[in-house]
């Protein structure tokens, strides 16, 4: 796939200005160290009328986090919504991530949005344009579908792209967003699209997904995507199969 004329146009909308820096899909980063073995760590039951799976937070530092808030082990992933190895993971795991482990309020989950490349932008805005409660299942669905956007990129000819660029900026992210098929998928999942058009116009908030990706890299080394932390460590990157162990390493048995 022809990736790189993609990237070239994206750079020049929104995210010119936001000095983003691009990283690697499933760059296996060089700390890799685990939790150390403990004890197997009780459940914790969830306030009565509520369950650990179905509560979602927006965190100060710009993430979302499904499950206990005090939960013993805190899992984040730095994820990209453009990265095949993040789709992968979200795959193999989510179901038995929120079913076997967060659902026990011993683990909870943080996603935390990586701008791998400028197809993430619009992707990120779009997938936080509705409520906090959706950010997840629709990261969770927009992963499923991703292939689905990469086709419609290669299917796109010149011409197509070459207007974009020439439309003024804050015509371009929604345009791009259109022709790369986000736009109607996530109008499918009830984001509007004149609501989408706003949210791809919200340049504070492409700021902070850029700087959220900055801070990750400079306080964590998150050098690609998915990366994983568990209690503020860096665990490196990684399938579900290497994951879970680490979870259970950790007391989540």
């Amino acid at each position: 796939m022809t990736r790189t004329r993609f990237r070239s146009i994206t750079l020049g909308l929104l995210v010119a200005p936001l000095a983003l820096g691009l990283a690697a899909c499933g760059k296996k980063d060089e700390t890799t160290a685990g939790p150390t073995a403990g004890a197997a760590l009780p459940k914790v039951a969830a306030p009565a009328g509520k369950a650990w799976a179905d509560t979602i937070v927006k965190t100060p530092e710009g993430g979302y986090r499904i499950g206990n808030p005090e939960a013993p082990i805190k899992l984040i992933e730095y994820g990209a919504l453009s990265c095949s190895h993040c789709a992968e993971f979200a795959k193999e795991s989510f179901e038995s991530l929120r079913d076997d482990y967060v659902a026990s309020g011993r683990v909870s989950y943080e996603l935390r949005y990586f701008m791998l490349n400028a197809l993430d932008v619009p992707a990120s805005l779009l997938a936080t344009c509705g409520s906090t409660e959706a950010v997840i299942p629709l990261s969770e669905q927009f992963w499923a579908w991703q292939p689905n956007m990469f086709e419609k990129l290669q299917a796109a000819d010149k011409s197509q792209l070459a207007a974009i660029d020439a439309l003024p900026k804050d015509k371009q992210l929604p345009a791009f967003a259109e022709v790369a098929g986000m736009t109607e998928f996530f109008a499918s999942r009830g984001i509007a699209r004149d609501q989408a058009a706003a949210c791809l116009a919200d340049t504070a908030k492409a700021r902070a997904l850029a700087d959220q990706t900055q801070k990750g890299t400079e306080q964590f080394n998150i050098t690609g995507t998915p990366t994983f932390l568990i209690n503020g460590n860096n665990v490196g990157s990684m399938g579900w199969k290497e994951l879970e162990p680490k979870l259970k390493e950790a007391g989540a048995r």
